[in-house]
C-alpha cells in the first residue's frame, strides 16, 4: 500500500513546489491531455453534457443528505446557493422564451433543490450557518456580470432584453462558486460533504467545458458561428474555461486528499 502512495506522494510534492506559472502551465497540459482522452473514448460528446448535469445532479444529492441527516449548514456558502438559484431562474425564463427543450426540465428540478437548500439554511438551519466566513460581497460578481451581458450578448433575432438575459446567466453560472470557495478559504479545513459537493461541481464544470470545446473541433468551428457573431461564441468558450479553472486548484488538493485516506480536507494558505 505504502509503494503505491509514494509515487502518488512524490508527484503531488512536486507539483506543490512549483510556481504558480509552472502550476499553471502543468494545469493546462493535463486538461489538453484530458481533452484528447474523451474525444477518443467518448464517440457522442453530447453524453458529456449528460453526464455533467448527471454528476450536477449527485453533488446536490450529497448536498441535501448533509441537510438533512448531520442537521448542519455549516461550511457551506448561502450566498453561492442564492447565486446558482439567480442564473437557473434566468436560465429557465430564457429557455421558456427562446428554447424550450429537455435541459428546461433538468435547470427546473436543480432551481428546486437549490431554493430547498437556501430556505434550510435561512431558517431550519440559520444557528449552525457561518455567515462571518460566507463575507464575499455578491455585487462584484453580479454587478460585472451585468455589465458585460450589456457589452457582450448574442446576436440572434430573439428580442433584445432576452438577449441580455442571456449572456448575464452565462456570465453569473462561470463565478456562482466563488463565495463558496471564499468560505473554504476562510475556514481552511473542509467537512467530507462539503468537498464532495464542490468536486462534484468541478467535475460536471470540466465535462460541460470539454462537451463545448469537443463539439467546436468536431464543427471545425462552425459552431461558434452558429452561436452568432462578433465577441459572444468566445465569451461562452472563454466562461466554460473560467467556471472549471476556478475549481481546479480545489480539486487539486480533493484528489490528493482522498489519495491520502484523509476524511477532512485541509487547504493551504492561497488555495481557491
Amino acid at each position: 500500500m505504502r509503494a503505491q502512495k509514494r509515487p502518488i506522494y512524490a508527484v503531488s510534492t512536486w507539483v506543490r513546489r512549483q510556481p504558480p506559472k509552472v502550476k499553471a502551465f502543468l494545469a493546462v497540459v493535463s486538461g489538453m491531455a484530458a481533452l484528447v482522452l474523451l474525444r477518443f473514448i467518448v464517440h457522442d460528446h453530447d453524453n458529456l453534457f449528460v453526464a455533467a448535469e448527471a454528476v450536477h445532479s449527485l453533488g446536490i444529492s450529497v448536498l441535501i443528505y448533509k441537510l438533512m441527516k448531520e442537521k448542519t449548514c455549516a461550511g457551506l456558502s448561502l450566498k453561492s446557493q442564492e447565486l446558482t438559484a439567480i442564473f437557473l431562474a434566468v436560465r429557465l425564463y430564457c429557455s421558456f422564451v427562446m428554447e424550450y427543450d429537455i435541459h428546461t426540465l433538468l435547470d427546473l428540478a436543480t432551481l428546486g433543490t437549490t431554493l430547498w437548500v437556501i430556505y434550510m439554511i435561512r431558517f431550519k438551519l440559520r444557528s449552525s450557518y457561518m455567515e462571518d466566513k460566507d463575507n464575499f460581497a455578491i455585487y462584484y460578481v453580479v454587478a460585472p456580470c451585468a455589465v458585460l451581458a450589456l457589452l457582450i450578448h448574442p446576436s440572434t433575432s430573439h428580442h433584445f432584453v432576452n438577449r441580455i438575459f442571456w449572456a448575464f446567466c452565462v456570465y453569473l453560472e462561470a463565478v456562482s462558486v466563488l463565495p463558496q470557495l471564499r468560505v473554504m478559504q476562510n475556514t481552511k479545513i473542509v467537512e467530507p460533504f462539503t468537498a464532495h459537493y464542490v468536486f462534484a461541481l468541478g467535475v460536471a464544470r470540466f465535462l460541460s467545458c470539454a462537451h463545448w470545446v469537443l463539439q467546436v473541433l468536431d464543427s471545425r468551428g462552425h459552431l461558434l458561428v452558429a452561436l452568432g457573431y462578433g465577441l459572444w461564441p468566445s465569451m461562452v468558450l472563454i466562461s466554460e474555461i473560467v467556471q472549471t479553472f476556478i475549481l481546479a486548484d480545489f480539486c487539486y488538493y480533493y484528489v490528493k486528499s482522498v489519495f491520502g485516506g484523509q476524511l477532512v480536507l485541509r487547504l493551504p494558505s492561497g488555495v481557491v
